[in-house]
């Protein structure tokens, strides 16, 4: 199988799902309407509220959705063979992802730019509120663990890996200094500096290595666990205009690039998919992901077919941007679509590997990949290319790295550049894993500051920098803790599910909102279907994680985490059930609603 014919194939399913699916959701089931003013509109504040061009605004988003999750989880997901998780992708964005973040996104436009969980105590009711919030936490907790050992796996022993993404944090600060201090508003000034620095630092890494600088990045595993948790405070701790927000912004230039070349790169080369399109795999024992592909390979791919982690964008900073709800669909379900087809190109990318070269890569230890009676390729001349033994660094960041200078060193001319297409493929996965981490671990910052608040009032102050220390100070070593203890066995899993359970929350709570506005169950399906399905399938998963994985391991946090995270899962349905119920009783009051909703309809499409 040639990988364009993939490309192809997805290309068509995600438009014709745009085109349709998506415009029915808008048209139909949500009724956005382009005359009713917007959060960013009425509460312009020019701070939080600003009304924003849809393209800037879709850029936004899908730079803060698009993490490392649909880069990673498709490689790890491509054990199973390239089918299920290109099936899943596809199917899962058009039909899961696509509309849990896009009814999200219209519900918190439709709530003043509110939270998933105001949003839940208001359509829900005060317990499934509570319950979101404590999901939420967790679920940004165990996402700073998961992706953080993605990035240990990668800069481990790399000292060219870790030399160019520690430099991208004094460039970022020093982008940040000139666009506040030295040039403000010469934003075009400020980005061309800090690419072009990244690029150097790129260039500069071969050397650093081989000179007495050499040790100086050069960490073994426990150092890097140790080293991310305190950087992630300081991030947590530091004013945004200094660090997060330049980062971000030059990350969204390396994203951008690096997948349209990676696109292009498909498009010329054309590679064959060497690895198959089923393996024995899909009945469980894999080396990667021991379980069967149903349920696992649901959660592996989280990110690139339906995340619950987006709630908090959608609900987030996004819906104070949205200038017209006609432009919710282009950034909700239109994102999410681009995100799927990045997922995509992560998993050809992948699968274009020598299938030796990829378990090589993808399992812990030489004792585990001899046992699958399989022999290397190319790895090793590229191990000697890099100077450094790529075997055995699972977590996806490695083999996506390689699977594209693969594709990238087969077009002419480029063949000598392969080293470098590699150590930037690293740099570009882990400058944005870390700008994820920078974002969660505030996020997460802020949340135990409100849940502290409730106990004394000035933690509820984002500002006080006690209370900022504190709560930073708490996140920190709680996901530092997973991640010191934890390898990608176990914490990938772990946050699958619990963002798959987050996801299975925002599509209950979306449900209701459907049922209430619409009156009609036939709509109410459109989550409601997906939100079974995906619940069904991820307690499932965790049942097998803890009593296959984290019981016998000694895992006791992670099963702890996981009985706590399926508790408040089945609280919020269990409360969301008995709204249905008060609902769907209420006869009137259903036919009055849906008469309400046709009209609404009519109108709009008169228009």
């Amino acid at each position: 199988m040639h990988a364009l014919y993939l490309l192809i194939a997805a290309a068509c399913v995600l438009i014709i799902g745009y085109r349709f699916y998506g415009t029915f959701l808008a048209t139909k089931v949500l009724a956005c309407d382009p005359n009713n003013k917007t959060p960013a509109v009425r509460l312009n504040d020019g701070h939080d509220y600003v009304p924003t061009n849809k393209w800037v605004t879709f850029g936004h988003h899908f730079a803060a959705i698009a993490a490392a999750g649909p880069l990673v989880g498709p490689v790890l997901a491509a054990q199973f063979g390239y089918a299920p998780g290109f099936l899943w992708i596809l199917a899962g964005a058009v039909l899961g992802g696509a509309v849990h973040d896009m009814v999200v996104l219209f519900a918190s436009v439709r709530h003043d730019g509110q939270s998933l969980a105001q949003i839940a105590q208001k359509e829900v009711g005060p317990v499934t509120g509570i319950a979101a919030s404590i999901a939420l936490l967790f679920v940004l907790l165990i996402t700073m663990a998961g992706l953080s050992l993605v990035i240990v796996n990668a800069l481990k022993f790399n000292p060219w890996g870790t030399f160019t993404v520690t430099m991208t944090i004094p460039i970022a600060i020093f982008v940040g200094i000139y666009m506040r201090f030295i040039r403000p508003g010469k934003l075009g000034e400020a980005s061309a500096i800090g690419v072009a620095l990244i690029f150097l630092a790129v260039i500069l890494g071969p050397y650093v290595k081989s000179s007495a600088f050499g040790s100086l990045f050069t960490y073994g595993e426990t150092v890097i666990k140790l080293a991310l948790p305190i950087y992630a405070f300081f991030a947590a701790a530091l004013p945004v205009w200094l660090l997060l927000a330049p980062r971000d912004y030059l990350s969204s230039y390396l994203k951008i690039g690096t997948i349209a070349a990676l696109a292009i790169g498909i498009v010329f080369v054309n590679p064959v998919l060497e690895m198959p399109a089923i393996t024995q795999f899909v009945s469980g024992g894999g080396p990667i992901i021991a379980g069967k592909v149903w349920p696992f390979v649901f959660i592996t791919i989280a990110c690139g077919a339906i995340s619950g982690f987006h709630s908090t964008i959608a609900a987030g900073t996004t819906p104070k941007m949205i200038e017209n709800e006609k432009h919710i669909q282009i950034v909700g379900y239109g994102g999410m679509l681009v995100e799927a087809a990045v997922a995509v190109m992560a998993l050809i990318a992948a699968s274009a590997l020598p299938v030796g070269d990829y378990f090589a890569i993808n399992t812990s230890s030489a004792e585990v990949y001899n046992t699958l009676g399989m022999n290397v390729d190319k790895l090793p001349m590229l191990s000697q290319m890099i100077g450094e033994d790529l075997a055995h660094r699972p977590g996806g960041a490695v083999s996506l790295a390689v699977g594209m200078s693969y594709i990238f060193s087969r077009i002419r001319g480029l063949e000598h550049l392969l080293p470098y297409w590699y150590q930037f493929a690293i740099m570009f996965e882990a400058v944005f894993i870390l700008t994820a981490v920078d974002a969660g671990t505030r996020a997460a910052r802020y949340v135990v500051q409100d849940m502290l608040g409730a106990v004394y009032k000035p933690f509820k102050k984002v500002n006080w920098m006690p209370g900022a220390i504190i709560a930073a100070t708490l996140v920190c070593f709680a996901w530092g803790y997973l991640l010191y203890g934890g390898d990608i066995s176990t914490v990938w899993p772990l946050f699958g599910v619990s963002n798959q359970l987050l996801a299975s929350v925002a599509l209950v709570i979306g449900t209701s909102l459907i049922l209430k506005n619409t009156g009609r169950i036939s709509y109410a399906l459109c989550t409601f279907l997906p939100f079974c399905f995906l619940f069904v399938t991820t307690l499932t998963a965790s049942y097998y994680n803890v009593v296959n994985v984290y019981i016998p391991g000694g895992k006791t946090i992670n099963v702890i985490l996981s009985i706590i995270i399926a508790i408040l899962a089945f609280v919020i349905v269990g409360d969301a059930i008995v709204k249905w119920k008060k609902i769907l009783s209420d006869k009137n009051t259903l036919k009055e609603q849906k008469e309400k909703h046709d009209k609404i309809v009519a109108s709009l499409a008169a228009k």
